[in-house]
């Protein structure tokens, strides 16, 4: 897809994989709809437009949709939920309310805001939808079950979709990035962001090769991972 003047709508747009990948549609050429609780505070562009968003909320999500449409116009091309969090513990000391904030945010808030674009997406017949999974999505971690357990789902919920909507011309995207030098590890003990990791450009890059593959196929699922990582 040619990302020129095609609405994105991107979630968790304030810091990180969010930010980057912002800036990377923008660089494109695409008008971005950014939904988040926090609006980024250095992002100034003509086609960047942020709607406040709650994803825990489906209610939330049904008025950024609608106040996107309003000021955007009807047609959505993009859809990026990337808004996600992760906490750890063991699970035998887990607070239940951190377990409930993760699937909340990472599942449902993915689930709500893939529901209100598919209609008009259908209607197109064309769109493409790119969920933000994890390695965690991929294999268990250690005092990350929860984490895990989200980022599984995540994976499920996307291979599904694509089967199911592939047929109206939808692409749908599953990335499954290693670890990202973002502020995600500022509350996950005994790891810290360094700069052998991945950057968030680096995933935001491939958000946007991978919408602009031709339309007679798309990338269904992308693993990436730092190729030095600190010992």
């Amino acid at each position: 897809m040619d990302l020129i003047g095609k609405v994105a709508i991107l979630t968790g747009v304030s810091k990180g994989i969010g930010l980057a990948t912002a800036e990377a549609l923008l660089a494109h050429g695409a008008i971005v709809a950014g939904w988040g609780r926090t609006a980024p505070k250095h992002l100034n562009h003509e086609r960047f437009h942020f709607f406040k968003c709650d994803v825990r909320k489906e209610a939330s999500v049904i008025k950024a949709y609608a106040d996107t449409r309003e000021k955007l116009g009807d047609e959505v091309h993009v859809l990026v939920n990337n808004a996600g969090l992760g906490v750890a513990g063991p699970v035998d000391g887990f607070d239940s309310e951190d377990w409930h904030l993760m699937f909340d945010t990472n599942v449902h808030g993915m689930f709500y805001c893939t529901k209100a674009v598919l209609p008009q997406m259908r209607e197109q017949q064309l769109g493409h939808i790119i969920n933000i999974s994890s390695i965690a999505g991929q294999q268990g971690i250690e005092k990350m079950a929860g984490y895990c357990a989200t980022k599984f789902a995540v994976k499920g919920f996307s291979q599904s979709l694509f089967k199911e909507v592939r047929n109206d011309g939808i692409k749908v995207t599953c990335l499954y990035p290693g670890s990202v030098q973002t502020n995600f590890f500022d509350e996950i003990p005994g790891t810290e962001a360094n700069a052998s990791m991945m950057q968030p450009e680096d995933i935001a890059a491939t958000i946007v090769h991978a919408i602009e593959t031709p339309f007679n196929f798309h990338i269904v699922d992308i693993e990436m991972r730092p190729l030095q990582p600190k010992k």
